[in-house]
């Protein structure tokens, strides 16, 4: 008497697809087994893939199986592929690991294939959607116009730059978040805008542009060999796009004062011109002084701003060691 033939188990495949990617944007490999497949199945009936996958003669049953009815509709060898819902389907992959866990069924092959991937900067997508609802439905955002955040920019600006001195990097990734969130919040307000609208995209695909014209070296034949020829270029490329009567043109005057005479002096020595500083007068001695000095910590290659900020933080470290002393004795 012959022995009975071992029955094939098949085959599962789960297929994910990102939800960043438009719909129908599958891999070469999903496409294949998607035809070869004995079965498809899919618990949404909703699911953005479906006309998609009908267009291509991928016919699709509605169907939640559980694991039991998944491992037996493989049964003699078959295929079936499940197309991932958005949420996932944790409860059927939680009962294939317990049942391939426990040793006592012959388990299918199972696969998982993605049928497409995030591309770097998906996830800004997600940020848009999310800023998009709470523009709508949230009372205080739905309300916010681009002077009243401003005050926020400028805050945001400053945590930044504490993160980047304190060199957390956790909390630096949480700093850049809320200084792209203005970004994203400002882009979706101008979206409103009456008269001239604008979105992030076009926000994006402004710099982008000026980008790849600023740096021909990159993106063109121009030659830069040092850090130093870069920013010639790109203060001239600047002058020109703006067509810019002085150098000084502009550089906010409203930034904090050391940051200011810095910025002045490093666009005068890159111009090559010779500006000698202005003398002092009774009534702003001081600022003189300081003056003078940004620009010589500007000509030896520091940021007056940033050191003067590194030593008030030393100050201020030394005021708390005074005030432990003073409270301990």
């Amino acid at each position: 008497m012959n022995a009975e033939a071992p029955v094939e188990p098949g085959r599962i495949v789960l297929l994910t697809a990102s939800h960043r990617v438009a719909p129908g944007l599958l891999s070469w490999p999903a496409w294949q087994t998607l035809h070869a497949a004995d079965r498809v199945l899919c618990a949404d009936g909703a699911h953005p893939q479906l006309p998609y996958l009908r267009e291509a003669g991928v016919g699709v049953e509605i169907a939640a199986p559980t694991a039991q009815e998944l491992v037996d509709a493989c049964a003699g060898g078959r295929t079936v592929v499940v197309l991932a819902t958005g949420e996932g389907d944790q409860a059927l992959t939680d009962g294939l690991a317990r049942m391939a866990g426990s040793g006592r069924v012959q388990m299918p092959d199972l696969e998982l294939l993605p049928g497409s991937y995030d591309l770097p900067g998906a996830r800004l997508l997600d940020l848009v959607q999310v800023m998009d609802r709470i523009r709508r439905e949230c009372p205080w955002s739905s309300q916010q116009t681009h002077k009243g955040l401003a005050k926020y920019g400028i805050e945001e600006a400053y945590e930044l730059v504490e993160a980047i001195e304190d060199g957390d990097h956790d909390e630096l990734r949480e700093e850049l978040g809320d200084v792209l969130l203005q970004v994203v919040f400002h882009a979706r307000i101008a979206q409103e805008d009456a008269e001239e609208p604008f979105s992030i995209d076009d926000v994006a695909g402004t710099i982008v542009d000026k980008l790849i014209h600023r740096h021909p070296h990159v993106f063109g034949d121009a030659d830069a060999e040092t850090p130093e020829d870069v920013k010639a270029h790109w203060l001239r490329t600047k002058a020109v796009e703006k067509q810019r009567d002085s150098v000084t043109d502009g550089i906010p005057l409203g930034q904090p004062g050391l940051a200011l005479a810095a910025k002045l002096a490093s666009r005068v020595r890159t111009a090559g011109l010779d500006v000698e500083l202005p003398s002092a007068d009774d009534d702003h001695g001081i600022g003189y002084e300081l003056l003078t000095m940004a620009v010589r910590a500007e000509a030896e290659g520091h940021d007056p701003e940033t050191a003067l900020r590194a030593a008030a933080r030393a100050y201020r470290d030394a005021i708390r060691a005074a005030e432990t002393a003073t409270n301990g004795a």
